[in-house]
Formats: structure tokens, C-alpha cells, sequence
């Protein structure tokens, strides 16, 4: 039976796993049955699944976007046609149905998947999202940025992605508690999740009380694993997280960002004087990622001058800039931007990407820039803090104006970055600095009062200066320094490449990341 036609309709809990998954047999699962759903007269009713949805204005979809732009990079590798195709393929997809007892005491079926990319190092990693929108083609789109991500930065990892087809707000806590969980059960029985196997995060629509959630059961599950700690990242600090996690995404764009606006050759050509100081920032999306980029370039200066939400947006008319903390603290309490006093308020949101500005950062979902939009665009550099902002229409019609874009598989790697920094301390079972932090202390202070006899004439450092001074590195610290230099070594790498090879930051980026996942597969071989 063919995977187009073959009905899933065994048993009312169903999985199915597709091994050695490639682009060539995903096209054909687009009208597999998505699976029961209660019927008031006939109990289960087998439904077939709608297509999917078109991108904007006829653009790819997602997942043909990440083709693209890897078949663009492929062009400049030296790699052989077969260890391309073997990093372009998607390795493993599996899809979970399970049944959810609502409040109200009603029975759903949940649809959940679980992409894993590639092998070429273990474990795998990438985020768990919950969205209505979260299909089969999404997740494994998600899971090839995170293998390209992951090479591209340098850290340990194959690339995975999960997602759950909810809608989060609908449900109370104990509702999403309880799919979390059964999520990671079904994980656990399929070998899919471990320490050494594959490790999740959190996404769109999940945060650290969902990881622990899923740290919890895992334990509970697999009591014998030592390492059980490490099966999960984006943790709370009281369940094995890290120090500097929650705004590591959005640092790791500021970090790129400035780099860039930094580079005086660089914005010249864009008739801009180096500096985030002063430029003027529009952001879309004022999520976890979106906040705290926005937190840092108001840090340095920068003027943000609108903010798009879902709902609505706001524009700053005076040239001053949104004050984000007030932002924030508004939001916070009225779970909307909406209506935020002392500015304007636009309804439609879209208008707003459109509007004039030095930088551009989509912080929300894939494809806001498309050829629909695009030729309206007045940015002058686009900062893709979001997976997948940009379609390649999109793209081609906006480095004809001139546009640079800084790629999503740079910029959002940070997240990626401080898990791996997470995943190593569990692996450690010891907090980064719990070992060196006093011993620096006591180096500092005999330093300073070595000085203060030798040259000090019996002066002494103020108080405050000298524990400044003296202060040793707790884990924030090593995690902050240790994210900055993987996002300042990346884009180094990124922007060289891009010189040498005549080409756009993103196809550099994709083509550093093949390059590192090809030489694996050359050294490592083939088993058995």
C-alpha cells in the first residue's frame, strides 16, 4: 500500500516512523490520514487530513525554502554528489497521536512529531514547539536548520525538532502538563529522547516549565540513567538549567548585529556610519527572542522605533524610541503591546515591516517576508532573529534593492549554543565556576595588594573598586563569554567565506555547515 493512501487504523493511540526520511518520500505524505477523532454517533470517525496551505503568494513552503538555499550552498562545496544527498536527507520522523482527557472531561487526540535530521554526531538536538500549525514538513524543516545550525557554530550536535498541534492558550496547565508528558512517554518508548540520543529544548509555545515536565518523566522512566538530568535543556536553574539561558537567543543576535554594524567597510557600502548607536531598529515580535535582542540594542543606543505583534503593533512618530521596559511591563500586564500609551497604535502589523528603518529583525514565525511584501521593505539590513523570515523570492527581490541580510542560521544559534553549555554542566554534575570562582577571588587580591605595597605609598583601593576587581566568574559569566565568542568566531567564518566565495551570508553559512557535516561522514565512514 502506498504512503499517500494507507490509512493509520490500528489502534486509537497510533505512531508511525518513517526511516531514512527524504525529501523525495515526504512529498508523499501530505494525504496520509491524520488519525480518529471522537464522533458523537460513531465513536471514531477516521478523517482525512486537509493539504497544506500554500506559502504567501505562491512562495515555497518552508521546508522547500531550506532546500533551496542548502542546494545554493551545494554549489560551492567540493563534496560528492552522495554525501550531499545524505546531509540534505532527513534521517528519522516520527508521528504520535494520543489521547488527551480535557477539564471539561471530554477525550481529543493530540498530533505530535518528533524530526531527527542527522546523525553525523550524537545526540541530536532541537526544540519542542506547540502550535496549531506544527506539521510533518515544519518539523523536519526546523530539524535541518538545527543540523546546519549546529555545524556552523561548532558544537557537538546532530539536528532534531519536535512539535505538538495545539494551540497552547486553549488549555489550562494541568492539560498541558499532562500532553507534555505523554508526549515525552511516547518519546522515551520510541528511543527517541536521552542524553546520548536526543536532547529537546524549548520553542515556539513551550518554556522552561514544560522542560521540566519532560526532565521529570524522563527520570521516572529511565531511573538508571545517571546522566537523566541532561536529557532536556532551556531547564529552570533549579532542575539542572543554566545561568544565562532564557536571553541567550536573543543575546546571540545582538551580538551578530552589532558585529556587523560595527564593520566600518561593511556599512559604508550601505551609506551608514559604524555603530549601533543612533540607528533605527524596527522589530517584529516581542517574544522571548525578540525582548531581549530588543533589551540590548536599546543598551547600545539604538532607537527602536516600532514593535509588530500578532494583534497589532506600535510606532514611535517622535525619533526618540520605544522605551522597551515600559513596553514590557505593559505587556506583562495587559498580555498585549496594544494600546501602549504615547504612541501610535496600528491594528494591522504588517504595515509596519514596511515602514522605513536602518534594521529590520523578524522575531516570529517563518516566511513574513515574501514576495508579496518584499519590494516594500525599507530596511537596509534584515537581522533573521526568527527560523526562516525570509523566502528565497523574497530574498532575490531584496538583494536587487540592496538589502543585506544577516541569515537565521547564524543569528538565532545562541539558544543552541548555551544548551550545549547546559548539556555539558549535567553531563558534569557541577555548575560552571563552583571550582574556580574563589580561587580567582584570592589570585585578584593578592595581585591588588602586592601593587598596593609596592606602588601604593600606603593608599588603598576603594571598597567598591576592589571588589570589582577581586569579583571571581560565576557560571553567567563563563556562559556570556563563552556565547560570545562562539557567535563572534561564527560570524567571522561567515563573512570571510562570503568574500571568498562571491556569495550572501546565508549561502556562506550553509556552505561552512555542509563542509563540517561532510568531512564527518568522509572520516567517520560507513557502518557496518
Amino acid at each position: 500500500m502506498s504512503l499517500d493512501s494507507q490509512p493509520i487504523a490500528d489502534t486509537f493511540i497510533s505512531s508511525t516512523i518513517f526511516g531514512r526520511w527524504s525529501r523525495t518520500v515526504a512529498q508523499g505524505t501530505k494525504k496520509v490520514t491524520e488519525g480518529f477523532l471522537p464522533s458523537s454517533d460513531q465513536g471514531l470517525q477516521i478523517i482525512e487530513e486537509k493539504p497544506r496551505e500554500e506559502a504567501p503568494h505562491g512562495d515555497p513552503t518552508f521546508l522547500e525554502s531550506v532546500d533551496i538555499y542548502f542546494d545554493r550552498a551545494a554549489g560551492h562545496s567540493q563534496s560528492t554528489a552522495d554525501i550531499l544527498s545524505q546531509i540534505k536527507a532527513c534521517n528519522n520522523l516520527i508521528r504520535l497521536q494520543f489521547p488527551l482527557k480535557c477539564a471539561n472531561g471530554t477525550v481529543e487526540l493530540v498530533e505530535a512529531y518528533r524530526a531527527q535530521h542527522s546523525h553525523h554526531r550524537l545526540p541530536v538536538k532541537g526544540g519542542i514547539r506547540m502550535a496549531p500549525t506544527v506539521d510533518a514538513d515544519e518539523t523536519m524543516a526546523l530539524a535541518a536548520l538545527m543540523t546546519f545550525k549546529c555545524a556552523l557554530v561548532d558544537v557537538p550536535f546532530g539536528g532534531a525538532k519536535g512539535g505538538i498541534k495545539i494551540d497552547p492558550t486553549k488549555y489550562n496547565i494541568y492539560e498541558k502538563e499532562s500532553i507534555i508528558r505523554r508526549y515525552t512517554s511516547e518519546l522515551v518508548k520510541k528511543n527517541f529522547i536521552g542524553p546520548a540520543l536526543d536532547v529537546p529544548a524549548p520553542d515556539y509555545g513551550t518554556g522552561p516549565q514544560e522542560m521540566a515536565w519532560i526532565k521529570d518523566t524522563y527520570e521516572h522512566l529511565r531511573p538508571e540513567d545517571i546522566n537523566s538530568t541532561a536529557c532536556v535543556t532551556g531547564k529552570p536553574l533549579e532542575e539542572g538549567g543554566i545561568a544565562g539561558r532564557q536571553e541567550a537567543t536573543g543575546l546571540g543576535v545582538y551580538f551578530c548585529i552589532r558585529e556587523f554594524l560595527n564593520d566600518k567597510e561593511l556599512v559604508s557600502r550601505l551609506n551608514m556610519k559604524p555603530g549601533v548607536r543612533g540607528k533605527a531598529f524596527i522589530l517584529q515580535g516581542l517574544g522571548n527572542v525578540g525582548l531581549h535582542t530588543a533589551e540590548k540594542i536599546a543598551a547600545a543606543g539604538g532607537r527602536i522605533i516600532a514593535i509588530a505583534e500578532h494583534d497589532g503593533g506600535l510606532v514611535d512618530e517622535t525619533g526618540v524610541g520605544l522605551d522597551i521596559d515600559a513596553v514590557k511591563v505593559y505587556k506583562t500586564q495587559k498580555k498585549t503591546i496594544v494600546g501602549f500609551p504615547g504612541v501610535k497604535t496600528l491594528k494591522n502589523s504588517s504595515e509596519i515591516l514596511e515602514l522605513e528603518c536602518d534594521v529590520l529583525v523578524p522575531a516570529a514565525l517563518e516566511a513574513q517576508i515574501h514576495s508579496g511584501n518584499a519590494r516594500n521593505i525599507k530596511a537596509k539590513v534584515i537581522a533573521e532573529a526568527a527560523n526562516g523570515p525570509v523566502t528565497p523570492d523574497a530574498e532575490a527581490i531584496l538583494e536587487k534593492k540592496g538589502v543585506v541580510i544577516l541569515p537565521d542560521l547564524l543569528l538565532n544559534s545562541g539558544g543552541v549554543t548555551v544548551s550545549y553549555f547546559e548539556w555539558i554542566k549535567n553531563l558534569n554534575h557541577m555548575r560552571f565556576g563552583r571550582m574556580s570562582r574563589r580561587i580567582e577571588e584570592s589570585g585578584k587580591k593578592a595581585l591588588i595588594e602586592a601593587f598596593e605595597m609596592e606602588f601604593g605609598n600606603g593608599a588603598r583601593l576603594s571598597d567598591d573598586l576592589r571588589s570589582q576587581i577581586v569579583r571571581g566568574n560565576i557560571e553567567v559569566d563563563y556562559v556570556r563569554s563563552g556565547l560570545e565568542e562562539t557567535m563572534l568566531n561564527s560570524w567571522d567564518q561567515v563573512k570571510r567565506t562570503a568574500h571568498s566565495k562571491g556569495c550572501n551570508y546565508r549561502t556562506a553559512a550553509y556552505l561552512i555547515a555542509i563542509e563540517r557535516i561532510a568531512t564527518c561522514y568522509k572520516l567517520s565512514g560507513i557502518f557496518p
